[in-house]
């Protein structure tokens, strides 16, 4: 186990350039299995949960070779296993990613419930739903094991109406059903940046997909598909991260190729929480000491940040919204309509001195600005994690951070990172 002790109070000020995305890592390792060609995977982040996903590809029989620090070759040819090693693959959520390309390939795979944050609720069943519409059978073992397999040796096409806006089963039922049968027509679909990017990953090798980056998407399947060179996209959740790190320590951060196109509904939140970001080219500038005022609604309500599927503000960035917040003059409701548990970290922060009335599951109201003060604290998720670092950052004094672990699994080295610009974080092995 590892820690952090961050000296705080100094502003984090640079260039910076964003990882790629996570969540469309995930998914792109998991398709490498739906052909038997070379893969060449570019921009790949170097952090604990894709080091998993590689590691049981490796294990299934997947030939891989690392080119550099973040590109990488994958050659699914010869026999593979049904079956990911089951300990890893119960410590990521993106394990059941693997679900739709071995039963391609295989025509049988056996998958333990995956792991990944803990944040609330995380069903499976429209996974099962789109699999079993797509021609899989299933059943469940004790243990909460999943035996899927094929009986007519390829999948079929079938028109889908998921019953939620699933990104990894909306990622499961694509990769099912650009080798399936016929034509698919797949709607109520997550359409997120990282969705967008595996299908067109697909596209380059060779799948057939309509409506890319809608919620209806059309997709005609192919007999086979061929390998691709394929780059990840810049990760908007880091880059929201970085938004919110500068915000709160008052440095000027200039985040290189930050992926613009991404960051409209995070730069207009943002903003109502009197944080500038600043467009140059494909860059992003957020001015040093800036004068955070949240900015009211019409006849003075109390103004409200909510999350939701794509292109509604990420799920993901709430918890770092919250620290902004703590620092801006004014009150803002924090509406996380997405997972019951993920704000169930504010205890640690109000901890640091922060003013935050935790309502119920899904709301927090957030009164500023507060004078944030070290502690030690304990991350439970990703997300939690780094909102809590960048509280740390923020904070005059010596703080500890805690199972740190989780901040790994989603922000490549960034203690080394964020130390290149001016942020004091030492790593001690407990």
């Amino acid at each position: 186990m590892e820690k952090f002790i961050v000296e705080g109070g100094n502003p984090v000020s640079g260039e910076i350039i964003p990882s790629g995305n996570k969540n469309e890592a995930l998914p792109a390792l998991a398709a490498v299995l739906l052909t038997d060609e070379p893969v060449i995977l570019r921009n790949i982040p170097d952090i604990n949960d894709i080091r998993d996903m590689i590691l049981m590809l490796e294990m299934l029989g997947v030939q891989v070779t690392r080119l550099d620090g973040t590109t990488w070759r994958f050659e699914a040819k010869g026999e593979l296993s049904e079956r990911p090693e089951s300990h890893i693959a119960r410590r990521i959520r993106g394990s059941f990613l693997m679900a739709a390309p071995l039963l391609h390939r295989v025509g049988s795979v056996i998958l333990p419930s995956p792991g990944g944050d803990r944040i609330g609720l995380r069903r499976l069943d429209t996974h099962l739903l789109v699999l079993t519409k797509l021609g899989a059978e299933v059943e469940i073992r004790t243990g909460r094991v999943y035996r899927f397999t094929l009986p007519r040796n390829r999948f079929e096409s079938a028109p889908i109406f998921l019953d939620e806006a699933s990104v990894t089963a909306t990622e499961n039922a694509i990769m099912a059903a650009v080798v399936a049968k016929g034509t698919t027509f797949l709607e109520n679909a997550a359409c997120e940046p990282h969705v967008q990017g595996l299908c067109h990953m697909l596209v380059s090798m060779g799948a057939r997909i309509e409506g890319i980056g809608t919620n209806r998407l059309t997709i005609e399947g192919v007999d086979r598909l061929k390998g691709c060179d394929h780059t990840l996209m810049a990760d908007h959740t880091e880059v929201g991260s970085f938004i919110g790190l500068a915000a709160v320590t008052g440095g000027e951060l200039l985040i290189k190729n930050a992926g613009l196109e991404n960051l409209r509904m995070t730069r207009m939140v943002f903003g109502r929480l009197g944080v500038e970001t600043v467009a140059e080219g494909p860059h992003l500038r957020v001015p040093a000491n800036q004068e955070l005022v949240i900015r009211m609604e019409l006849e003075g309500a109390i103004p409200k940040i909510d999350d939701g599927p794509w292109p509604a503000f990420p799920s993901d960035l709430t918890s770092i919204a919250i620290v902004v917040a703590t620092q801006c003059t004014g009150t803002v409701l924090v509406f996380e309509k997405m997972f019951e548990n993920r704000l169930f970290w504010v205890d640690r922060l109000m901890s640091m001195g922060a003013r935050v009335v935790l309502c119920d599951l899904h709301r927090v109201v957030v009164a500023g600005p507060s004078r944030l003060t070290p502690a030690t604290i304990t991350t439970p998720d990703i997300r939690a994690g780094m909102a809590l670092l960048i509280a740390a950052l923020g904070a005059k004094g010596t703080s500890e951070i805690q199972n740190i672990h989780q901040i790994d699994r989603g922000y490549a080295a960034i203690d080394t990172r964020l130390n290149a610009l001016g942020a004091n974080i030492r790593r001690e092995t407990v």
